[in-house]
């Protein structure tokens, strides 16, 4: 399961440029894992940290996706988030393989496709865009 952040500001997105297995940089929201015992909420904004150096405040559930890439493949479930951003630190390092943030307008990402992680990417924009949102409180954690 993971997590990703869609926050969006001055007609912008932000997302970040990774490099995965060492392979030609792709874009994607701040997105990982949500580790065990943490919430999905706390994924999210520790992830929107760790990746761009921006503190995140979830606002509303987007949506939950379910991706598979190929037929050999488990899949990923992908709950997004949206949100805004403040307290940037432009010194925190980086989580590793993230080579930079980046502000991008939908246009933008959409020329950018060959290099988007997944279909997730834009999905999540979209749906965003079109106005998608989900009170929070959906999201039940019951961790002990």
């Amino acid at each position: 399961m993971t997590v990703a952040a869609i926050v969006q500001r001055g007609g912008r997105f932000l997302v970040v440029e990774e490099r995965i297995d060492d392979g030609e940089p792709v874009i994607n929201q701040p997105a990982g894992h949500v580790e065990g015992g943490e919430s999905i909420i706390s994924a999210v904004i520790r992830e929107t940290l760790e990746e761009t150096g921006w503190r995140f405040r979830p606002e509303a559930l987007v949506g939950v996706y379910l991706w598979r890439r190929s037929e050999r493949d488990g899949g990923f479930l992908r709950i997004g988030i949206a949100g805004s951003v403040d307290d940037h630190d432009p010194n925190r390092p980086l989580d590793d393989g993230i080579v930079r943030t980046l502000w991008l307008g939908r246009e933008e990402l959409l020329s950018e496709n060959v290099r988007l992680r997944s279909p997730l990417v834009m999905q999540c924009i979209d749906d965003y865009l079109k106005g998608e949102r989900y009170p929070l409180s959906v999201l039940k954690s019951l961790l002990s």
